[in-house]
């Protein structure tokens, strides 16, 4: 369990470092950078996430889940606040399509490790 763990936050630290390299207004000063922001990431997603999730469900319900995108940002957004200047995402617009292409990075890297250990 916490090697999936461990496997888990690594390839999201991998879809931080594409999603930098793809967008000038998306920095990360390195991949040991994108490790702390995933570990990060990870402990706002079991903490805050629910509980956004929770507040806004009915919103949720109405754009048939297309409202987590908008979740999944602020949850970029507190990251990128607790690390300083290692990690910037210029706008929220930026934090929105970052964690639609981390979504779909993760999705693929998830799917080709599953396929690889099996």
């Amino acid at each position: 369990m916490v090697l999936r763990w461990l496997i888990s936050l690594i390839l999201n630290a991998v879809a931080l470092i594409v999603v930098a390299q793809l967008f000038d207004s998306f920095q990360l000063e390195g991949f040991g950078t994108a490790l702390l922001a995933s570990f990060i990431l990870a402990i706002l997603n079991i903490i805050i996430k629910p509980l956004l999730i929770l507040f806004t469900l009915p919103i949720t319900i109405l754009t048939l889940g297309l409202f987590l995108f908008v979740i999944n940002a602020i949850t970029l957004m507190i990251t990128q606040a607790l690390m300083d200047s290692s990690f910037v995402i210029d706008g929220f617009g930026m934090a929105i399509l970052a964690s639609i292409i981390i979504s779909i990075i993760n999705l693929v890297l998830n799917n080709l490790v599953k396929d690889s250990i099996r």
